[in-house]
């Protein structure tokens, strides 16, 4: 194995479980906390009509991203999907601090303490790690001699 590859698969790998943990920690602090996760979906300016459905779907996304994550053959769909989650949270972040007069957070966990600037921050960390597991995923795709 030459050391490119090495790295590229040790630095997938390594992306790959820290959005494992992420998903996972995020998705199990939610469901601890169902009734207060909807509620704070439900004092959203933008979520409120969906509140319900999306205290379920949210979480359970999340844990189907982190078992997606760990299965190879799915990791860049996976990746994929990671990404457009993360930048649709930071956006809706984002809209509600700039459109909205009150900002509840439905995060869960160490999260929650986080503030408003901290989570954008975080959040475009991990959407930077998803673009360069994508593009490390891509790259062996289109270096992988074909098999006839």
């Amino acid at each position: 194995m030459k050391w490119n590859e090495k790295y590229r698969n040790l630095t997938v790998e390594t992306i790959s479980l820290l959005f494992v943990i992420l998903f996972v920690y995020a998705a199990t602090s939610k469901l601890w906390d169902l009734q207060q996760f909807k509620v704070q979906l439900g004092q959203s300016p933008i979520l409120t009509a969906y509140a319900g459905w999306l205290a379920w779907l949210v979480p359970l996304t999340e844990y189907i991203l982190a078992i997606l994550l760990l299965w190879r053959s799915r990791r860049l769909s996976a990746l994929y999907a990671a990404f457009g989650l993360m930048v649709m949270f930071t956006t809706y972040i984002i809209l509600v601090l700039n459109f909205s007069d009150y900002i509840p957070c439905s995060c869960g966990g160490v999260l929650e303490d986080l503030g408003w600037t901290d989570h954008i921050v975080f959040n475009l960390f991990f959407v930077v790690l998803a673009v360069i597991g994508i593009i490390q995923l891509e790259a062996y795709r289109t270096l992988k001699p074909s098999v006839s």
